[in-house]
């Protein structure tokens, strides 16, 4: 305890002396009061100073206020708080006047006389006390700042925004700068910073880095510890392009995964507890980059998949023109399960959009099996109801858990007839050519779950008009009512060009989120058959 400061409050100098010589010998620095309004004018002032006393030897008997309210005093204010009081009195030396003290919040109450010795074992007690609750407070502080860190890194949604979430959190556990460091799968290295200034590091310093990574931690797994000496760390990692060795904490879940990299510049070096709580954190950085990339590899195959099965050139139908279009989410969502469809048949084309409830591989997979299905119905039936309760009767059968929205329409270019039956779906817009667009009432439920549906609506495009169907990822948007949204897309499309592809353009570029993915399709009469 030596080194600690000991606030001593007493009116008689006399006292104030022989109780400040004893603390001396123990060790500590000794403030004098001669009242309780100096001692609390000398905590305000060290208060702003950043040097508050570590605890208070307070005398009972004061002449502006008692040692038991000055005491109080001292325990409503949250910033000196934690710091521990001993009260001390040759008068009020009854076991009422001691439960008076402890009661005021104090950590300890002498009787004068007392022997030096055990005022100063006392005092030790009493900084004992103090510095364990605050050791135990730092303690729970860190845990809480090292489950937030973790919470941020899982909930990441690139490389890069788990970099910098976890360089925060390493920051926020050692108190001082630090970089966090992601390998791709390509060799790529996705570097976090936070509240760092000057240049970044160049190509050469980041490839030089992400070598260093792979080296260290060739043939190993779990988390490891080494100091990068200055000439193999480059500068520009840490703050102001500081030239410095760096602490690194590297961590992979297996040999087959990058590794992760916590860096600390050398100068810092982190306590034991903190040490431990970095270890726990960069494991956790290593599980959420392995879960990134697996949900990349499994996004990709969605993507390879949908791709594959959508067509990659529409039918020529006589007197009919269609225009479609297939936009995946961005790189950070999940793929869905929405898809498009053009079909001739004997009694017209017919053109669908649909998307499968979800966000999976699942999803995709369900989505190629619908069309599949949807292929094979057509080729003896062509009334859009019919060929919806046909999908519903399969999903219920061999994916009894999925579910799915999807707007058929049976048109014959001849006349232009339109039989059109929805299930869960956006209406199909109509638009034509002066500036107006009208919803067509169609409704029904679901697919997937076995309930009655409604007969075809019938509908009939002229000239210059076009018949639209999208999948909603193109119009939600979180924070947004979809009434709001299907107006805006209504007149979103009344003022688009005339044309399928320029509307289908018209319509991306007002709304493309990449929260979702989106499926469009127009078709227009070209007047010849």
């Amino acid at each position: 305890m030596d080194g600690t400061t000991v606030l001593v409050v007493d009116d008689t100098d006399a006292n104030r002396y022989a109780m400040g010589a004893v603390l001396r010998r123990a060790g500590h620095l000794v403030i004098p009061a001669a009242s309780a309004g100096d001692a609390l004018v000398e905590l305000d002032t060290r208060l702003k100073a950043g040097a508050l006393p570590d605890a208070a030897l307070v005398d009972v008997g004061l002449p502006d206020m008692s040692g038991f309210e000055l005491c109080r005093r001292i325990k409503q204010l949250p910033v000196v708080a934690t710091m521990p009081v001993v009260h001390f009195s040759a008068t009020a030396v009854t076991p009422q006047d001691r439960t008076r003290g402890l009661d005021a919040g104090a950590e300890a109450y002498l009787t004068v006389p007392v022997e030096p010795e055990e005022i100063q074992a006392v005092m030790r007690a009493a900084l004992r006390g103090a510095r364990s609750r605050h050791d135990a407070e730092a303690q729970a502080e860190r845990m809480t700042q090292l489950a937030a860190a973790t919470m941020e890194v899982h909930t990441a949604r690139s490389p890069q925004e788990l970099a910098d979430a976890a360089t925060a959190g390493t920051a926020r556990l050692v108190g001082g700068p630090a970089v966090a460091l992601v390998l791709g799968s390509g060799g790529e290295l996705y570097v976090g910073r936070a509240g760092e200034r000057g240049p970044r590091p160049d190509e050469s310093a980041r490839t030089a880095v992400a070598r260093l990574l792979q080296r260290a931690m060739s043939g190993r797994t779990g988390v490891q510890s080494l100091v990068a000496p200055k000439p193999l760390w480059p500068a520009g990692f840490f703050r102001r392009g500081l030239a410095t060795d760096a602490r690194l904490l590297l961590a992979r879940s297996s040999e087959d995964q990058p590794p992760v990299c916590l860096a600390t510049p050398g100068y810092r070096r982190a306590d034991p507890e903190a040490a431990l709580l970095l270890t726990q954190l960069a494991r956790a950085t290593a599980l959420a980059a392995e879960s990134l990339r697996t949900s990349a590899e499994e996004r990709h195959l969605a993507l390879t998949l949908q791709h594959s099965f959508l067509p990659q050139r529409l039918p020529e139908i006589p007197g009919a023109e269609i225009a479609v279009r297939y936009v995946p989410a961005s790189t950070q969502a999940e793929i869905g399960g929405d898809f498009y469809v053009t079909l001739p048949t004997p009694h017209g084309v017919l053109v669908g959009v649909g998307d499968v409830v979800g966000h999976s591989l699942d999803a995709a997979t369900v989505m190629v099996e619908l069309r599949h299905a949807l292929r094979a119905y057509a080729t003896d039936e062509s009334d859009p109801a019919v060929l919806l309760h046909r999908l519903d009767r399969m999903l219920q059968r061999y994916h009894p858990d999925s579910t799915a929205t999807v707007c058929l329409a049976l048109m014959d270019p001849r006349g232009g007839r339109i039989k059109i039956a929805n299930a869960g779906h956006i209406p199909p817009l109509i638009v034509s050519a002066g500036a107006t667009a009208t919803y067509v009432q169609t409704a029904g439920p679901l697919l997937g779950l076995g309930l009655d549906r409604p007969p075809p609506t019938d509908a009939r495009l002229v000239g210059g008009e076009r018949l639209l169907l999208v999948t909603d990822g193109l119009i939600e948007t979180r924070g947004t009512d979809l009434t709001v949204s299907l107006e805006r897309l209504r007149n979103a499309a009344a003022h688009a060009p005339p044309g399928v592809s320029p509307l289908c353009d018209t319509l991306l570029d007002c709304f493309g989120t990449g929260e979702d993915d989106v499926a469009l399709l127009a078709l227009q009469l070209t007047g010849c058959s």
